[in-house]
């Protein structure tokens, strides 16, 4: 990402050259890459949750769980949204079972 956006300031400043609103555009654009982009793009370090801490959100999809118990509860939620979507849509999810199998 942060390639892309000194790589399209740098075109900003060489246009800019002809057009000096071109260098207030790679000014800004940069100035919001700072702003916003580095934060996102930064890695962040994991917390390690102490034992005397009250559970916190769910951790998101991509997130190993921190225990067993979170592990389970998202296993089960999952199983009931399963079981659920197979009982409103029993034709999508037969087809999905012959893909599977295939």
């Amino acid at each position: 990402m942060g390639t892309v956006v000194l790589s399209g300031a740098v075109v900003l400043v060489v246009l800019g050259f002809g057009n000096p609103l071109y260098w207030l555009a790679a000014a800004g654009v940069l100035f919001l890459y700072v702003r916003y982009g580095l934060d996102s793009s930064a890695p962040s370090a994991p917390s390690a949750p102490s034992a005397s801490s009250a559970p916190g959100p769910a951790p998101g999809a991509g997130t190993a769980p921190t225990s067993y118990k979170a592990y389970r509860d998202r296993r089960d939620k999952q199983a009931k949204w399963e079981r659920r979507y197979r009982r409103e849509r029993p034709l999508e999810s037969r087809r999905q079972e012959r893909e599977r199998s295939k």
